[in-house]
């Protein structure tokens, strides 16, 4: 059975994706707002993506989402939130960069240029492969349809700046609702999306 690649995206509602974790996890471009999800405590979203981690066995991460993921991830191994720590920390990340980074975290690789191949190369080594944050990494994806399923939890906060998940330029899509949304008390949804081809247009007339 070929494996399933998710995107995973905590984004706002005018589809902002950049440091929702911390102050300081994305300062680029002078971004003030770092940590805006902090405040939506959410247990029924907090299930839904902790059932999603559970049951992943390999990350594909872009360089940046890496280097954070890798400096905070292999010392949180305890605590409420541990589960996620030691999962990471047990499956193989697969990293996406145009440099030749050092991937000191264990089980960590680079991935080669071809990224419709090594996509295909993940997809029968693992059964579920997620990429979560890695913003830069999933607009190329979703230009060149190489993901499965995208989830959104959409968020009740819009930021005005930031990095947006589908900004000014990015390839146009058409998208296809998997399942039925589902909504936390706070007001964050969870949207599941697969890939439906190119957008077409009509005549409401």
């Amino acid at each position: 059975m070929t494996g399933r690649i998710t995107i995973d995206l905590f984004v706002t509602l005018d589809g902002v994706a950049q440091a929702p974790g911390g102050p300081e996890e994305d300062t680029s471009g002078g971004f003030p707002w770092g940590g805006w999800q902090a405040p939506f405590e959410d247990p029924v979203i907090g299930q839904r993506i902790g059932d999603g981690i559970r049951g992943l066995d390999a990350l594909l991460l872009g360089r940046r989402t890496y280097d954070i993921f890798a400096a905070y991830w292999p010392h949180h191994a305890d605590g409420d939130m541990g589960f996620i720590g030691r999962k990471f920390n047990e499956i193989p990340k697969y990293v996406a960069s145009r440099g030749n980074p050092s991937l000191e975290w264990r089980g960590s690789s680079l991935l080669g240029t071809d990224l419709a191949a090594e996509a295909a190369r993940l997809r029968e080594q693992h059964q579920d492969i997620h990429v979560i944050g890695s913003v830069d990494l999933v607009q190329t994806l979703l230009a060149e349809e190489l993901y499965d399923e995208l989830v959104l939890w959409t968020y009740p906060i819009v930021l005005g700046e930031g990095k947006k998940v589908f900004p000014n330029g990015a390839a146009p899509l058409r998208l296809s609702l998997v399942g039925e949304p589902v909504p936390g008390p706070t007001g964050v949804v969870e949207l599941r999306y697969a890939p439906a081809g190119r957008p077409t247009t009509g005549d409401m007339t």
